[in-house]
């Protein structure tokens, strides 16, 4: 018996050794293939789709491999952005689509430089603290109640996306909005004046005393007449009135919920309003660039949609979101059950705010005194907004006609030119008369600045995808899918934009907005045409909702920003911005189909629209 069993378990031995062995080299792999899953797509994509080029044979099938496997690798960011926006200029030509030296133009067009020249200006705002400065001084003026609060962190961040980044604008606020919270979470027992909170302490003790002696006479009452019929009515008595003081005095919810709801609140205030601000003019963010640049080349000047009919049509919206989305954080405040105070968690009181006040009059004073760097590029900046909205208004001739006109040449200026120059100026005006640590006086901006602080990437990014909108037009695959969408044409054209809008802002969740408005707008250009409506009417509000990517850390850089230094969970925030998608689809929806229809005549199909030779048949 000893024997066989040995014998068995000598026999049994490699056996356990061997599943011991195999469940690590299968941890192994599974670890091994996670961390190595980007190249694993980086490779596998192509091959995978490698058929919708082989099967279809056609030039609109070859366009569209190459936009799939763009769109892959923008989605799940195998490489960074920056390089897959370089694919189009050896695909497009090895695969027959566009010729390099077409594709190349496009990637420096004039809005292209119109964006860069936006980029390095707002890097002037940012190197001389001026941004900053405009934030703290509307939080100064704007309250200190947390409601007062909210409005002027949102004000403020939409305000700045307007012109920069909105990761720019986040990662500017984060530190702000971190700030007044911990100051504000300071202060959320100040419910009264300091004095007036001593003696209610003394008076607080003086009860408890009271109270305890008479739950001790009672005690000894009881034990005297044990057979008094009142006995068990001076107990109750007893126990009552302990139970009224310990309800009085305890607190109904925390200070540290309090100041956590605050703070996912505030922070998620500027992740909202950081998106929506991008709307606001064509710099906010590249989809606006995008439509403009199809509309421009496709249709020429005569669309009516300008710099400053865009801020004519958008900023209202964009208030209109921002109010709402305002409302709607407060709304998802109160509904939380550390709520149950009706009215304390917006109103505060006068000494939580002026500790508020005095707390953002340090970080201003700490600024220093306004300096001749932060007035020069104020005041450059102001002229170039005046500029860029007076170039051509659209109710009267702007500055560029009457220039244009003076030459015998028909010579077009665009809003790349006016940026260009103040750019240009920014490097010539010394930030100040004292020489700096070099030993020479500096410009307001310098190449090592601008070299260092420009985002080149989101350039080339913008580049790519203005690439993939000439290829899909050029290739006929914008048109092939337009046509395969004018079945649509039997529903009412404001479902048709409610239904855009709504698929839009879906879409953004999940995959970067250049890439989105690449991919859409020339099919809604070319939907349009087929089934003869104004192009304006379908390829603006999607252009604008390629934005409102409110509910995933991954939409956008600024959520991820706000997502970590809020502390907040991701189904938080999809909770949140669920609702804030929802309600800025229906207003921008409301806004075509009235201000739109105002301002760019969209009930009747124009005349610029029917001279294109590319109408789908």
């Amino acid at each position: 018996m000893h024997k066989d069993s040995s014998t068995s378990g000598n026999k049994t031995l490699p056996h356990i050794k061997y599943s011991k062995m195999s469940r690590p080299s299968v941890i192994e792999c599974l670890r091994c293939l996670a961390h190595y899953w980007q190249y694993l797509l980086l490779f596998i994509t192509p091959f995978a789709l490698l058929p919708v080029a082989v099967i279809g044979h056609t030039v609109e099938f070859r366009c569209a491999y190459v936009i799939l496997v763009m769109a892959t690798y923008w989605v799940t960011e195998a490489i960074p952005l920056a390089v897959t926006a370089l694919i189009p200029v050896f695909a497009f030509p090895l695969f027959g689509i566009l010729g390099t030296r077409a594709v190349t133009a496009v990637y420096m067009k004039d809005t292209n430089f119109m964006f860069m020249g936006g980029l390095i200006m707002a890097v002037a705002v940012e190197h001389c603290n001026l941004h900053k400065r405009i934030a703290l001084f509307v939080m100064m003026h704007m309250g200190q109640s947390p409601k007062r609060l909210l409005a002027g962190f949102m004000i403020t961040t939409a305000f700045l996306s307007m012109w920069i980044s909105n990761t720019a604008t986040a990662a500017m606020m984060v530190p702000i909005v971190d700030a007044v919270s911990k100051e504000l979470e300071r202060t959320l027992e100040l419910k009264e004046d300091p004095i007036r909170k001593k003696m209610a302490a003394k008076e607080k003790a003086l009860q408890e005393e009271a109270t305890f002696n008479q739950m001790k006479q009672s005690h000894y009452s009881l034990a005297e007449n044990a057979q008094s019929p009142t006995s068990d009515m001076s107990i109750k008595s007893a126990s009552m009135s302990s139970k009224k003081v310990s309800v009085c005095y305890e607190p109904e919810h925390s200070t540290e919920e309090d100041s956590q709801a605050l703070r996912k609140m505030f922070f998620l205030g500027v992740a909202f309003a950081a998106n929506i601000g991008g709307t606001g003019s064509p710099l906010g963010c590249s989809p606006n660039l995008i439509v403009l640049s199809i509309l421009q080349s496709t249709f020429g000047e005569g669309t009516g949609l300008n710099f400053a009919t865009w801020m004519m049509f958008n900023v209202p919206g964009m208030i209109l979101c921002v109010t709402f989305g305002w409302c709607w954080l407060q709304i998802l405040c109160k509904t939380c059950t550390i709520c149950k105070k009706k009215g304390e968690i917006e109103d505060g009181n006068e000494y939580q705010e002026k500790a508020i006040k005095i707390f953002l009059q340090d970080q201003y004073r700490g600024l220093g005194p306004v300096s001749q760097h932060e007035i020069v590029v104020f005041c450059s900046f102001t002229v170039l907004v005046f500029l860029w909205v007076f170039r051509d208004p659209g109710f009267m001739h702007g500055w560029a006609y009457y220039i244009s006109s003076s030459f015998e040449n028909d010579v077009h200026i665009r809003d790349a030119t006016p940026v260009m120059l103040m750019v240009f100026i920014l490097f010539c005006v010394p930030r100040s008369f004292r020489k700096g640590n070099s030993g020479v006086v500096e410009g307001c901006l310098t190449w090592k600045v601008v070299h260092e602080r420009t985002p080149w990437g989101i350039i080339l990014l913008l580049g790519g995808g203005l690439a993939m909108a000439e290829a899909a037009k050029v290739s006929g695959l914008s048109a092939w899918l337009g046509y395969q969408l004018q079945y649509l044409g039997f529903m009412p054209k404001e479902a048709i934009v409610l239904f855009i809008c709504f698929v839009t802002a879906m879409l953004t969740e999940v995959a970067s907005n250049t890439a989105t408005a690449s991919v859409l707008l020339p099919v809604l250009k070319d939907l349009s045409l087929a089934i003869g409506v104004n192009p304006i009417y379908l390829m603006l509000p999607a252009a604008v909702c390629c934005a409102y990517a409110f509910m995933l850390p991954v939409a956008t850089p600024g959520n991820a920003i706000v997502l970590t230094a809020a502390g907040l969970r991701t189904h938080e925030m999809m909770r949140a911005g669920f609702v804030m998608n929802v309600l800025c689809v229906v207003i921008i929806t409301l806004m075509i189909n009235t201000l739109g229809v105002v301002l760019f005549d969209l009930d009747s199909f124009p005349d610029w629209a029917m001279n294109v030779t590319s109408v789908i048949s």
